[in-house]
């Protein structure tokens, strides 16, 4: 009887990827499943660059949308595939009050701050490294930076983790972690841009969209919230069950209109007991047949549609980002906490720990749609004592 070859091994391998202002050396970092899916991280801005991903009959597209070389990203772009910080979206007015103290975060969005400031994280040189404590089905690569006290307005020095593992069954995990020495405001997020059909190849009006909320926040025309949750239920906001992300996205709805599409957060269950992730949304498109699914321990989603994209940014393969060129879903606490007490707190204090975890799967690889076993610690809802970041 013929012996049978092992299954691949999951890989992590290192590019260059050009060199930052001040001579700093920029890499691409490869993880290899092993079984035909691979993604491509960048060490500045912690960046998503590509996702590659078979489709059922193992045709293989980039999933994600990004830039041919580090000149791009250093440009103005829409922060395609980075990991967006202090905090993602926006603080009204780039203003908060925390025990006391007026802090003021440098607007840069329509008289707003978003995704941090001006200089946020997406724009930073991260310390990359492989992950360790993998088995040989997992690659995994461990991004870390440091803020210091009164980065772009926020309090107190903060020490940030962001992990990326790919499995021999393609999911792609994002585990983020982060203590700070004062109190402060922390809400993590990647901002990645999907496409199943292959980065620019058409728009995702035809795409299914699928989320597991019945709430979303509306916002004002300068996209900050209004305040209550609001139901889906009967709304263009509804995707309750899987439609088409192009069948209302056009509704005579002020909502829609002053975004261009959808540009705003819904709202989530309770974290799943022990803080594992649960499912928030599911993305189809019918042309491919790729799937996605996206879990995470955090109490909202926020739903991107590429209003902003108009064909002026091409991919790596040449081809332009039309407008409605991909969805970002954003995992994430809800936009202006800082400012409402009535949503989930994003405060993080001195010997607590910010804990975060999104999953990307792909069902149609036949990767498990069930809760994950989370390492320990890895839940949001842990705000203790661990080891150092």
């Amino acid at each position: 009887m013929p012996s049978q070859s092992p299954a691949p091994a999951a890989s992590l391998r290192r590019s260059p990827f050009g060199t930052a202002p001040g001579g700093a050396a920029v890499a691409c970092w490869t993880l290899d499943s092993g079984t035909g899916v691979r993604a491509e991280v960048l060490d500045h801005g912690a960046t998503l660059r590509g996702l590659h991903v078979p489709d059922p009959a193992g045709r293989t597209e980039d999933v994600v949308l990004g830039l041919p070389a580090l000149a791009d990203y250093l440009a103005d772009q829409p922060y395609l595939g980075a990991v967006v910080g202090r905090y993602a979206n926006r603080i009204a007015y780039g203003r908060f009050t925390l025990d006391g103290q007026a802090h003021l975060i440098p607007p840069n969005d329509r008289g707003h701050a978003l995704h941090g400031g001006p200089d946020g994280f997406h724009r930073r040189g991260w310390q990359a490294a492989p992950a360790a404590d993998n088995g040989p089905d997992t690659a995994a690569l461990r991004l870390t930076l440091h803020s210091p006290d009164g980065d772009m307005g926020f309090p107190g020095a903060l020490d940030v983790e962001v992990v990326y593992r790919l499995t021999a069954a393609g999911t792609l995990s994002v585990d983020y972690r982060a203590r700070a020495d004062r109190a402060t405001h922390v809400n993590l997020t990647n901002h990645a841009y999907f496409n199943l059909a292959g980065a620019g190849r058409g728009d995702i009006l035809g795409h299914t969209l699928r989320l597991d909320s019945d709430g979303y926040l509306p916002v004002t025309a300068e996209a900050v919230p209004l305040g209550p949750v609001a139901p889906t239920a009967g709304s263009a906001f509804d995707f309750g069950r899987a439609r088409t992300i192009g069948e209302r996205i056009g509704d005579r709805d002020r909502q829609l209109a002053d975004a261009g599409g959808y540009d705003h957060c819904w709202t989530l269950a309770a974290p799943e007991p022990g803080g594992a992730p649960r499912r928030a949304a599911r993305l189809d498109d019918p042309g491919s047949g790729r799937c996605m699914e996206v879990w995470t321990t955090e109490p909202g989603i926020q739903v991107y549609t590429g209003n902003a994209l108009d064909g002026s940014l091409t991919g790596p393969a040449g081809r332009p980002y039309p407008r409605h060129g991909a969805v970002c879903l954003e995992t994430q606490h809800f936009p202006d906490s800082p400012n409402r007490p009535e949503y989930p707190a994003t405060v993080l204090r001195p010997g607590e720990v910010y804990v975060s975890r999104t999953e990307f799967r792909f069902p149609h690889l036949g990767a498990p749609s069930t809760a994950a076993a989370v390492a320990d610690g890895s839940s949001e809802a842990s705000r203790a004592d661990g080891s150092d970041v």
